[in-house]
Order: C-alpha cells, then sequence, then structure tokens
C-alpha cells in the first residue's frame, strides 16, 4: 500500500461515476472549498487520512487517536498530533479473500477501566474461513492479552458475507453480525452461526437468556435469525435497541430493529430478486417473520450506521445515516419512533462509502474505499 499521508483541512466533494455493488470505484476527487448544502443542514467535507484502500472499521480512543481496520488485514492507529498513522502489530491472521479480512473495531464501554479492544474478522482454518472475535489492550504499537472470544462455523471456502459488525448495549452486552456465507438455506438454520445477528458477554461467555440457549442442536450465541448479511449496527440513542440494516441481492437492502429470538426472514421472504434476474421466493411477507423498518429497491448495497447524536448537526440529530457502495453515497434516514419516515441522499458521488461512524469530537466520519477517511463539518 502507498504511504499514507495525513491531509488536515482540505475540503473536497467527490465527482465520478456510479460504481455498482462488488467493484471498486476510482473516482477522481476535486478539492475546492464549497458548503454543500442539504435539505436540512450545511456542511463542509475535510480529509482526515487518505490513502486507505477499504477502511473497514472505526473506532476513537479517549486520547483522541482514532483506530482504523484496513479489509486486507492492517490495523492503524493515528494518534492526536501526529503527522503519519502508525501500524499496530500483533493483529490476528486473516482470511483476506473477497468480503472477508480484518473488519470493524470497537472500544469497550468501560475502555478507560478495562483498555479492551474488540475485533470482529474473518479466520482461515481448515476448509476455508467465517467470521471471529477477538479482543486486546493497546500497548504502546502492539495488541496484547490476546483473547478469541467466538469463532463461526461452519467454514467454507466462500468469498462473500462474513457481516460483520460489532456493537455494545448499555448492559455490555456485545452484539456482533454474521452473513449467510452466500448460502441462502444457512440464515434459517439454527444449527449454524451464518446468517444471524449473535449475543455474548463481554468476556464471550453466552448469556443465559438468550433466546436459543435451551433449543436442542441450535447455537446458544444467536439472539437473531434470517438475516442475509448485515454490514451496519448501531444503538438507538433512546431506547437502547439495536438497529442494523442488511445487503440485499439485487434489490431488498433492510433496516431492521433486532429482538430476541425473531427471525428477519431471508431468504423466505425478501424483496430483492437473484442478481440474474429468476426469482428467489415470491412472498414479501409471512406470519412469524419480521418485516424490515424500511427497505431499498433497487439496492444500494449498505455498509455502515450511525445514529446522529449530540450537537454538531442540530437538524439531523436522531436521524441514521446509512453508507452507500453501489450509490456511492450516504443516505440519511429520518424516523418517527420506529417508522421510516423520509429519506435523503447526499455526497452523491463520493466514491464507496464503507463506514459510518459518530466521533468522540461529536463529528461524523466516513470511510470511503480508495480516498481515505474524512468527517463533516457543519457550517
Amino acid at each position: 500500500m502507498n504511504k499514507l499521508m495525513i491531509l488536515f483541512s482540505m475540503i473536497f466533494i467527490a465527482f465520478s461515476g456510479t460504481a455498482c455493488a462488488g467493484e471498486k470505484s476510482d473516482s477522481p476527487v476535486i478539492m475546492n472549498e464549497d458548503v454543500i448544502r442539504t435539505e436540512v443542514q450545511a456542511f463542509r467535507v475535510e480529509m482526515v487520512l487518505e490513502g486507505i484502500d477499504v477502511p473497514w472499521g472505526l473506532a476513537f480512543l479517549p486520547d483522541g487517536s482514532m483506530l482504523v481496520t484496513q479489509r486486507s488485514g492492517e490495523l492503524y492507529i493515528l494518534r492526536e498530533g501526529s503527522v503519519e498513522p502508525a501500524i499496530i502489530s500483533g493483529v490476528p491472521d486473516v482470511y483476506a479473500r473477497g468480503q472477508g479480512g480484518l473488519l470493524d473495531v470497537e472500544l469497550h464501554p468501560d475502555y478507560e477501566e478495562n483498555g479492551w479492544i474488540y475485533l470482529s474478522y474473518s479466520y482461515p482454518g481448515e476448509g476455508g474461513g467465517h467470521t471471529a472475535i477477538m479482543r486486546a489492550r493497546l500497548d504502546g504499537n502492539s495488541l496484547t492479552d490476546q483473547e478469541v472470544l467466538f469463532r463461526g462455523e461452519p467454514l467454507t471456502t466462500g468469498r462473500v458475507h462474513f457481516g460483520s459488525r460489532i456493537r455494545f448495549d448499555a448492559d455490555r452486552y456485545m452484539y456482533f453480525t454474521t452473513g449467510d456465507r452466500g448460502e441462502m438455506k444457512n440464515a434459517q438454520d439454527l444449527t449454524n452461526h451464518s446468517g444471524k445477528t449473535l449475543r455474548l458477554h463481554d468476556d464471550g461467555r453466552i448469556p443465559a437468556d438468550n433466546p436459543f440457549v435451551n433449543v436442542p442442536d441450535a447455537r446458544p450465541e444467536i439472539f437473531t435469525y434470517g438475516n442475509r448479511n448485515a454490514q451496519g449496527m448501531d444503538v438507538h440513542p433512546e431506547t437502547g435497541e439495536i438497529w442494523t440494516h442488511e445487503h440485499g441481492p439485487r434489490g431488498g437492502d433492510e433496516l431492521n430493529v433486532m429482538r430476541a429470538g425473531k427471525n428477519y426472514g431471508w431468504p423466505e421472504i425478501t424483496y430483492g430478486i437473484n442478481y440474474n434476474g429468476t426469482i428467489i421466493t415470491e412472498d414479501t411477507a409471512r406470519a412469524g417473520m419480521e418485516q424490515p423498518v424500511y427497505y431499498w429497491t433497487p439496492s444500494i448495497a449498505p455498509s455502515g450506521m450511525a445514529f446522529v447524536t449530540g450537537d454538531r448537526y442540530p437538524e439531523w440529530k436522531g436521524n441514521i445515516m446509512v453508507g452507500a457502495l453501489a450509490h456511492q453515497h450516504v443516505h440519511r434516514v429520518v424516523l418517527d419512533g420506529n417508522e421510516a419516515v423520509h429519506t435523503e441522499r447526499i455526497l452523491e458521488q463520493i466514491g464507496r462509502v464503507r463506514e459510518v461512524k459518530m466521533g468522540a469530537d461529536g463529528y461524523l466520519y466516513l470511510g470511503v474505499e480508495g480516498t481515505g477517511i474524512v468527517r463533516l463539518i457543519p457550517e
């Protein structure tokens, strides 16, 4: 990878053609000082870190440092006042094929007391790869005290659908997502970890009240099932519920509220079709299966998701910001309770937005493939 450079106070608008899901964007970036005006909020785009090819996950340390995962397997730290990021050693070996690699990074809610950093990644093994969760502590530029808390099964050689986002709720339960690994039937099968949202204690123990703990042959880590490939997750700032979005096939991307034991339908119900145009199912609803809060047809290929909190963006507060890979923009979703009442596309043509995260400084950060990390500065 090319040497990374830190560029502060560079304002830009990305201007390019649209790429389809799975394509890499080579969009040219035009630097200028324009204020971007959307329906209710004006802002500028500031470059923070340039040169990361696939910036998959972001986390912000209390001292102002920023952790960035690169899907190919690197973990970077950009320290406050530094001119260039450092590479962190001690990361796990990853199954860096297709959509697999080093994925999300998240801090324990009590990080200042215990120092735990959590990583999701695709791990290699006999038979292929699957999603795993590791925690470790940071000592200088090295990870120490590494503990693998979870390894998904079964391993397959597939190159797609690993998930995987990590979030903690107010009770310190850890939630994370896995994809169906490209095999639709996995999502409805409780005997495997694929196509699910999973819940563990912060140390990897299985909660006694997980919904399938006492179901014979079911994987006890499962919290929800019938999920195709969720690459966005956040905690609702008022209700504390876990929200996710997941990729549909050709159409049918979904925004959902994750509730214990619920079946979200894939592939028995969907608003999408196969990539070749054939029908997956005639049903978009069935008894006992959850309906999405919102769905996208045609697909936007959603990745990364954040509720807007704090006071820096008063007109966006409480909205959901969703990154779009296929249509290269950020999708704003306005909620009334748990109902989506309005949407807006912003930053169209910026590139493939892989990650969306609220920073510790109250700014909204985006990880854009082939560009790096940017933040939105409100006017």
